[in-house]
């Protein structure tokens, strides 16, 4: 009796360590891309609101 429940402790463990991976790893990659995504549009916008001449126009002019 003593070794089902101890094989049927071990295995529910086993099971249960995948659903804990599943819960912890989704909403981090949900704000990853999220984060990701913010940033970019930040960074686009400060490009097209500061004046001024971009570094490509400069690039191609030097060639």
């Amino acid at each position: 009796m003593k070794t089902i429940l101890l094989i049927s402790l071990l295995s529910s463990a086993l099971l249960l360590q995948a659903c804990v991976h599943k819960v912890v790893t989704v909403p981090a990659k949900i704000a990853y891309k999220t984060t990701k995504g913010v940033i970019k549009g930040t960074v686009a916008v400060g490009k097209a609101i500061i004046p001024g001449d971009s570094d490509d126009d400069d690039d191609d002019k030097k060639k």
